[in-house]
């Protein structure tokens, strides 16, 4: 590796052909580190007819087709098993990375305790952003939401598309489990938490962090601005946690959830019937009815997954085979690192 060069493989996964110009920025973002990655590897979905172009045109890149079951879960771990860096870097294929996104989470890893480091992800709106859309809810757009804290800290888990985790987490505990996680459109997601709490079970003493300076910007299409798009991907969300809670018990795999509820919504609900009352703004009006249908949206699709979930919920993660020996080298970093 060259002197500007980190032990960092990248992975995007790809799977639209609609999504192709977001696809070469995201790669060229990557280009453009100062931290340089050792590899950069885009995994492209049971799609040939993206596969052959990405082939043709991204240079520097590895390049390969999805190996494993069709989604973002079974794509994430064909990447990881081609990996050779000791750290696993995630960027969504519809995001562009700051210079120093890289190079803010890896720096951090210099603490043997730090199993992974998220990131910020600030929406890139297409079209106007909607004045009922409530910045509470911006998970539902892949973004950070209101309620994420605003400095360094501990997190459950980082978002799955911007994020940096050690390589070992996957050789030792096994990759995302495939009844998990996007499947195309299919707006489900969590194989993240599930992935980061099964390790934290297995590291009980070893944390994941949030990092918001190591920023992203994610792409918000207009279809995603809609009120039916929001609809689905709350009660999505809801299947998804019923899964995770299967999966490695509702007490670690709700408990962000509880605090997300019990404050963060009820707070949000109270701020924008103010501003309405007080400013004379009609969209804290708005987005405090936004918030409380996204919440029982949310509830439906969680009660509704409490009957379902377990037919679509694989019975272990998936393997992931060692591409070559895993060296956790030190890191060496300058700079405040608070």
């Amino acid at each position: 590796m060259n002197d500007d060069t980190i032990n960092v493989s990248v992975i995007i996964c790809a799977y639209s052909n609609e999504r192709w110009q977001d696809l070469l920025d995201a790669v060229e973002s990557l280009h453009q580190q100062v931290a340089r990655p050792r590899e950069i590897i885009v995994v492209i979905d049971h799609n040939p007819q993206l596969l052959a172009r990405a082939q043709a045109h991204l240079t520097d890149v590895i390049v390969t087709a999805n190996s494993g079951p069709r989604g973002l879960s079974g794509a994430r771990n064909c990447g990881v098993s081609l990996a050779h860096g000791a750290y696993v870097a995630f960027l969504d294929d519809d995001a562009v990375a700051e210079p120093d996104w890289l190079l803010q989470l890896y720096r951090l890893c210099a603490n043997p305790k730090i199993l992974g480091v998220g990131g910020s992800v600030l929406p890139a709106w297409v079209g106007e952003q909607p004045r009922w859309f409530p910045e509470e809810f911006y998970w539902v757009i892949g973004c950070s939401y209101r309620g994420l804290p605003r400095s360094l800290s501990p997190v459950r888990n980082p978002y799955g598309g911007c994020n940096i985790m050690r390589r070992d987490i996957f050789t030792e505990i096994g990759g995302f489990r495939d009844g998990l996680g996007r499947i195309g459109t299919l707006p489900l997601g969590g194989e993240e938490t599930e992935l980061s709490i099964r390790a934290k079970q297995h590291w009980p003493q070893h944390i994941f962090l949030y990092e918001p300076r190591a920023k992203i910007h994610h792409r918000v299409s207009s279809s995603r601005t809609t009120l039916r798009y929001f609809l689905s991907r709350c009660y999505s969300e809801g299947l998804s946690k019923t899964a995770i809670a299967q999966a490695v018990g509702a007490e670690q795999g709700l408990a962000s959830e509880r605090s997300y509820t019990l404050r963060t919504l009820p707070l949000g609900i109270l701020r924008g019937l103010g501003n309405t009352i007080w400013q004379g703004n009609l969209s804290g009006l708005l987005q405090a009815c936004a918030i409380i249908i996204g919440l029982f949206a949310t509830m439906a699709g969680y009660l509704r997954g409490t009957f379902s979930v377990k037919k679509t919920l694989s019975v272990s993660p998936a393997a992931i085979p060692v591409a070559d020996e895993i060296e956790l080298a030190p890191i060496y970093v300058t700079g405040d690192l608070r």
